[in-house]
């Protein structure tokens, strides 16, 4: 019985100090956090920042409630990726392209554009993201990107989706967190060696 209380409360420590020492992957390969303080989002490898963009959240503020226009919160995944092969400003309606392309702060228009990326929820609080049809997009509104301005997707510049849509995959993890960017990223790497701690400690 010692012996087996000792190794109870050895695993705890042993797994603590190789997280510290050996960091392993602490969040998917890639992974995307975005700041809602900050309008900004980051792309992760391996934990580590590797491009950094400025969003648009929306301007009807934060949740997952029907009709609302808010952007959810919370741990969500890459269910699809469209738009691949379509030129930047290609115009979205209903996930299908339109034929027509429209260039940066096009006059009197707010479409989809570029590339679209819809995402799943899954925790009960973004749970309707998907049914919802919250994306990361490309807009041609591109001067209000920086500040809350969407109806509950998160918005980007044509060039900048392009490139994190090639730098992503379906079931990537997308962090969308109403914390400082730093802050945000540290809970998102740290969570995964705390969660085995836990379970190690039980």
């Amino acid at each position: 019985m010692g012996a087996m209380r000792l190794l109870q409360l050895c695993v705890p420590v042993l797994l603590l100090t190789a997280a510290i020492l050996h960091p392993t992957r602490a969040t998917a390969t890639p992974s995307v956090v975005v700041s809602v303080p900050d309008q900004t989002l980051a792309l992760l490898d391996n934990g580590v920042v590797i491009a950094r963009f400025p969003v648009s959240t929306s301007k009807f503020g934060l949740g997952d409630s029907p009709g609302s226009y808010a952007t959810p919160l919370g741990s969500l995944e890459i269910a699809s990726k469209i738009g691949a092969s379509a030129p930047l400003g290609a115009v979205f309606k209903s996930r299908v392209r339109t034929g027509e392309t429209l260039p940066p702060n096009a006059r009197g228009r707010d479409p989809i554009v570029t590339r679209i990326l819809w995402l799943r929820g899954l925790e009960k609080g973004n749970a309707r993201a998907f049914s919802r049809n919250i994306y990361i997009h490309g807009t041609p509104v591109e001067r209000l990107i920086g500040r809350p301005a969407s109806y509950g997707c998160i918005r980007m510049r044509s060039c900048d989706v392009a490139r994190l849509f090639g730098a992503v995959n379906i079931g990537t993890k997308i962090s969308v967190m109403n914390a400082r960017l730093g802050r945000a990223i540290a809970q998102v790497t740290l969570e995964p060696h705390a969660r085995g701690f836990r379970l190690a400690a039980n």
